[in-house]
């Protein structure tokens, strides 16, 4: 039964929902179990490490709590929903759906240029990754201030913070190598769009029927909400481990508040 569990949540991410949304293939469910794939994930060091930081101290080393645990969370969940926001607004405000300055910029067919470049994903896949690699820098940080503020609170909570250390570090390599297929998937939906919209046409596109493909309806336009779409949902994967750390303070200082009462 935990095997299904496991399976079910994964195949449920939010980032699954949208990449599969953009195919008709039907992919099956795994066979093996989340921890059978994570024993495969990690090195023979990060399972020894894994193993220190599952068993270090004992159920009953609790370390007296210190300062205000509620507003400490209270704190941190600002601090994850400001990021959210943040990056959410980067992702939308793209200069062109969204006119005005934009962090990072979604580009945009040039009418004096000629009409294959204009169906190139090169800028695309660019625009993708710059995105990645915000939410990477300004996740990062976060997540290690929350494992910062949990390993203050007790012997538990300092044991979960450690075992996410040990997880961050160890499945980074693995996380960069599946979020990178990630654009490589855009791409083959960027070519079926492309090839759908000429499959239409009576004629070869101009510059002027490429300047068109951004308006609305546009199959340039639709593909780039897509890609927006995927990036939104990219964002929620990234900050669930800092979401779960929060949650798990939270429940921590409700233990504390009714042991009190």
């Amino acid at each position: 039964m935990a095997q299904g569990v496991s399976r079910t949540h994964i195949n449920g991410s939010g980032l699954v929902r949208a990449l599969g949304g953009l195919t008709a293939a039907d992919v099956p469910a795994s066979k093996q179990s989340f921890a059978d794939r994570l024993g495969q994930w990690l090195g023979f060091a990060d399972a020894l490490t894994l193993y220190s930081a599952l068993n270090a101290g004992t159920p009953g080393d609790a370390v007296p709590s210190s300062g205000a645990p509620s507003q400490d969370g209270e704190a941190l969940r600002q601090a994850m929903v400001h990021l959210r926001d943040a990056l959410t607004e980067s992702i939308a405000n793209d200069g062109v759906f969204r006119p005005g300055p934009a962090r990072i910029e979604l580009p945009t067919p040039d009418p004096l240029v000629p009409v294959e470049s204009a169906a190139d994903f090169a800028p695309y896949h660019r625009y993708y990754l710059a995105h990645q690699r915000d939410m990477a820098v300004r996740v990062g940080p976060l997540r290690a201030m929350v494992r910062a503020a949990l390993q203050g609170r007790s012997g538990a909570l300092g044991r979960l913070a450690a075992l996410d250390a040990v997880m961050d570090q160890a499945l980074a390599a693995r996380e960069r190598e599946l979020l990178a297929t990630v654009p490589a998937l855009l791409g083959r939906r960027f070519e079926q769009c492309y090839n759908a919209h000429r499959a239409t046409l009576a004629e070869t596109p101009t510059a002027d029927d490429a300047a068109r493909w951004m308006q609305p309806g546009g199959w340039l336009a639709e593909f780039c909400r897509e890609m927006q779409s995927v990036l939104l949902a990219e964002v929620d994967l990234r900050l669930q481990p800092v979401a779960g750390l929060i949650a798990a303070l939270d429940e921590a200082v409700a233990n504390e508040v009714t042991s009190k009462q």
